[in-house]
């Protein structure tokens, strides 16, 4: 299609005249390097909250190099298994680091990588926390709060009144709301406090205590005595590569190749607003020389779909994961169901070789049934389900083996193994084989797959990494796949494959490029209108070329050009592309900062949309889908007020050329544009 230049300028004549007065600047580099590398394959609605937070608390408290612990490299995601085995063998070996410069000498570890740590590590002498009194705790403890408010600025139907019954379809206001408290004491003692209302949900429901409808909150201490770590209230569970317990947040193909293995964190406090993939409760994790043990129990209720059966006793057909409580029959479903878990996780470790054991049980107060349709008569049935997995990890020399082996009480084994090895100090290599039965069952399942879930898929992947000097990387991937029985939409076993590669080419600390191709095969229903449907082929492909660069001390940008291609058998193939243009604005020592996106993409719709980062208020994340004709700009700002005081705001606009109304359903809006702003005031003391 062509674009209207007169259309184009009015368009961003609207976006600058609205009310901009404060403002987000960007994440600090180093964080945002690391979350857009991990963001290409997740979903537009993945919570990138909890690591966001966790980048930037290291950021900002960054550890003692010659006192950081193997969970703290951990932690920063971006390091693998061998890298952070090699730091700790490098530091028992040599001694203590003298200089941040000698992590250049570690085997494994190339410039980007010393540059990525330096950012969270420093060396001096560590600060004491012994002798912690009643009194320090408040009057050296640091305190963290921070108030969020989000909304469209066009109306959508659901918050129109129908005309049959004069009602509104959702139950509360457009506004998005968020409240959050942090108390931190060093790192031995930490608080947390997130109370949420999303748009459409009521602060004061029908019957209900009015507040906020999410509320999530803990005390975490660590190293403190017989604890390594213990959590009262919300709290996430990391074991092995999350075939048996994994809870809260999770990686898998991505960017970075290395991200493939999970860093088992163990237990870590729970900070996310996601409303589904946590626990509430109690835990510990106790040492014993080389013995860790972690013990839980965790009773919360949750959103479920529930059915009255012949005998009055009301069933649960569907476990929503949306968090949302917008319509009656939304709200109906909340915490309509009670799940207890408990359950202990031991793990051994001794030198290069970990081990772990985990066995738990989980109960619902109601019988829970699956659906009548084919595909999905394996899923789990009942009130009770009983899991037990095995998992390790050993390095010998430039190699890290690891895996994990599941089991379900319906006899069902479930196997994932792998390993990492630095073949040379410029090639490394991921390989990973994944076994996942249709009737294996786990309610706390991130495995590696293609799925959402790891279940009813076999794999076999194979990643590569290749720097041949600090200016060059380049790494691809290829993953094979097959699922033995149907899948929704997907009326017979089917299989697919996906293809991976990225170019990096840095020719100076300031300046980068980057090229990418990813293809992806897998198998659909037809469309056509038959009484048994036939299986064809569906396949997706990206390009993508970027370029960014520091100007100078002030200013920096990046450029973007990216195109998919969609083809189904049957269908007319989709092509679209998108471009887009950042610009930041940070000056030394100003208490003002800004950055920009201005986005052109032209997309025939859903099936050949693009998904591409944008910069957030901060702790908040974005992923949106670019689809149809359009453009986008947004802005952010950031504004110290004082050296306790921060104020953001993020605007942004779409103006979509072939759309008279957007969204659907309850979302619609008429008209061709959609808005949104975002403010946020945070408050250190």
């Amino acid at each position: 299609m062509s674009f209207n230049r007169g259309a184009i300028i009015s368009f961003l004549i609207s976006a600058f005249s609205c009310n901009l007065a404060f403002g987000q600047t960007e994440t600090d580099p180093a964080v945002q390097q690391i979350i857009e590398q991990l963001a290409e394959e997740l979903p537009e609605d993945f919570d990138f909250s909890d690591l966001t937070e966790r980048l930037n608390f290291y950021r900002k408290n960054p550890v003692e190099v010659n006192r950081i612990t193997r969970d703290q490299l951990q932690e920063l995601f971006f390091l693998s298994p061998l890298q952070i085995g090699a730091f700790l063998e490098h530091r028992l070996s040599t001694g203590n680091f003298l200089s941040l410069l000698e992590l250049q000498a570690i085997e494994g570890f190339d410039l980007q990588t010393v540059q990525k740590l330096n950012a969270f590590v420093y060396i001096s002498d560590p600060n004491s926390l012994a002798g912690i009194k009643a009194k320090s705790l408040l009057s050296r403890g640091v305190n963290d709060l921070m108030f969020r408010y989000s909304q469209y600025l066009q109306q959508q139907k659901g918050y129109q009144q129908n005309e049959t019954d004069n009602r509104r379809t959702y139950l509360g206001s457009p506004q998005r709301l968020l409240l959050r408290y942090r108390y931190t004491y060093g790192r031995t003692i930490s608080a947390s406090l997130n109370m949420e209302k999303d748009a459409g949900e009521a602060f004061s429901p029908p019957g209900k205590i009015p507040g906020f409808d999410f509320n999530s909150a803990n005390i975490f201490i660590k190293d403190a005595g017989t604890f390594k770590k213990a959590v009262v209230g919300d709290y996430s569970l990391q074991f092995g590569q999350g075939l048996t317990l994994w809870s809260g947040l999770s990686f898998g193909k991505s960017a970075i190749i290395s991200s493939l293995v999970k860093p088992a964190l163990g237990l870590q406090p729970y900070k996310s607003t996601n409303e589904t993939l946590f626990f509430r409760g109690l835990a510990a994790t106790f040492r014993y020389k080389f013995l860790d043990v972690t013990t839980f129990l965790s009773s919360r209720k949750l959103d479920a779909g529930l059915e009255l059966r012949t005998d009055e006793k009301p069933v649960i057909t569907s476990l929503p994961q949306s968090g949302l409580h917008r319509t009656v029959n939304e709200f109906s479903n909340k915490q309509a169901a009670r799940q207890t878990v408990y359950g202990a996780h031991l793990q051994i470790r001794k030198g290069n070789f970990h081990s772990g054991l985990t066995g738990y049980h989980s109960r619902f107060n109601y019988d829970m049934l699956p659906g009548n349709s084919l595909y999905n008569q394996f899923y789990f049935s009942g009130t009770a389900l009983g899991n037990l997995g095995l998992n390790y990890g050993f390095t010998f020399k430039n190699t890290y083996v690891f895996g994990e082996a599941a089991y379900s009480d319906n006899n069902q084994i479930a196997l994932l193994n792998g390993l990492m090895s630095s073949i040379s100090s410029q090639v490394s290599v991921v390989l990973l084989h994944r076994y996942y039965p249709k009737n294996y069952r786990s309610f706390f399942n991130q495995a590696v797959s293609e799925s959402s879930n790891a279940i009813n898929e076999t794999g076999f992947y194979s990643g590569l990494t290749v720097k041949p000097n600090s200016k060059w990387e380049i790494s691809a991937y290829a993953d094979l796949f097959r699922f033995p029985w149907l899948k929704f939409g997907v009326d017979a076993p089917s299989f697919g494959h996906e293809l991976f590669g990225q170019v990096n080419y840095n020719p100076t600390k300031k300046t980068k490029w980057v090229l990418r191709y990813k293809f992806e095969q897998k198998q659909e229903n037809d469309d056509l209108l038959n009484t048994i449907n036939t299986l064809e082929d569906v396949s997706r492909q990206g390009y993508r070329i970027e370029f960014g660069s520091k100007i100078n001390k002030t200013f920096s940008i990046k450029n973007r050009i990216e195109f998919s291609n969609y083809k189904k058998e049957t269908l007319r193939r989709e092509m679209g592309w998108m471009i887009y243009q950042d610009i930041g604005f940070d000056p030394a020592k100003s208490k003002f900062s800004a950055n920009m996106r201005l986005a052109v993409f032209d997309t025939p719709g859903f099936n050949s949309r693009i998904y591409a980062y944008e910069n957030e208020v901060l702790y908040s994340y974005s992923v949106p889908a670019y689809q149809n004709s359009g453009i986008r700009f947004y802005l952010n700002t950031r504004y110290s007020v004082n050296r306790k005081i921060d104020l953001w705001t993020k605007f942004s606009v779409s103006n979509y050329f072939d759309l008279q109304t957007i969204g659907s359903g309850a979302e619609q809006i008429n008209g061709s544009k959609r808005s949104e702003v975002k403010l946020q005031l945070r408050y250190q003391f």
